[in-house]
C-alpha cells in the first residue's frame, strides 16, 4: 500500500513539474516579435531604439527635417560699441544623404543672403540639436560657428575671419524664431 501512495505521489509530482515548464515556456513571449524598427534601428522589450539621427515608434523619423525652413531675430556683434542685426534670418535645408548634414544661409532684413554654410548636427535630441558650421570661405573672410535648433527656436555663434586683415568678428543671433 506504502509503494502505490509513493508511484501515485511520485506520478502527481512529475506531472506538476512538467506542466509547471510546459506553462511557464508556452507563455514567454518575444516582446519584439512583430516589430520593425527601420534605418538600423533595434528592438528592446518591444520598442525601438534609434541610431543617431532618427526617431519615431519605427525608427522613421528624421529629426534634421523638423530643423527646415526660415528662422528671424536679431543679433549683435563684439565690436566696441556692439552692432545691432534687427529682422534677420538662418534659413536652414537639408543637404547630402547623412541625416546630420545641413544647410545654414545667413540672411539680412532685406533677405539678401550673406553667407551659405554647410553644418553638421553634432548632438541629436529631441527637445533640439546642436550643429557646428564646417569651416566656410566666403566673401573674403572664414566662417566657423556653432549653435542649437529646434523645431520653433534657433540660435547661432558665428566668428567671422577676415583673411586680409585678420580682424575676428564674432556674431551672437540667439532665440530667433521660426517663421
Amino acid at each position: 500500500m506504502k509503494s502505490i501512495k509513493h508511484i501515485v505521489l511520485a506520478a502527481v509530482v512529475t506531472l506538476g513539474v512538467f506542466s509547471a515548464v510546459v506553462y511557464t515556456s508556452s507563455c514567454t513571449k518575444d516582446a519584439c516579435k512583430g516589430v520593425t524598427c527601420n534605418n538600423g534601428g533595434t528592438c528592446s522589450g518591444g520598442n525601438c531604439t534609434c541610431v543617431t539621427g532618427y526617431f519615431g515608434t519605427s525608427c522613421d523619423s528624421v529629426y534634421r527635417n523638423d530643423y527646415v525652413g526660415t528662422y528671424k531675430g536679431n543679433g549683435v556683434d563684439n565690436a566696441t560699441p556692439s552692432n545691432t542685426y534687427t529682422g534677420w534670418s538662418m534659413v536652414f535645408s537639408n543637404t547630402g544623404s547623412s541625416v546630420t548634414s545641413m544647410n545654414l544661409v545667413l540672411e539680412d532684413n532685406t533677405t539678401l543672403p550673406l553667407v551659405s554654410m554647410p553644418i553638421t548636427l553634432t548632438t541629436i535630441a529631441s527637445s533640439s540639436s546642436v550643429f557646428t558650421i564646417t569651416s566656410t570661405v566666403a566673401n573674403g573672410s572664414t566662417y566657423t560657428g556653432t549653435g542649437t535648433i529646434s523645431g520653433s527656436l534657433a540660435s547661432l555663434i558665428l566668428t567671422e575671419t577676415n583673411n586680409t586683415t585678420s580682424v575676428v568678428t564674432t556674431y551672437t543671433f540667439s532665440n530667433m524664431a521660426r517663421q
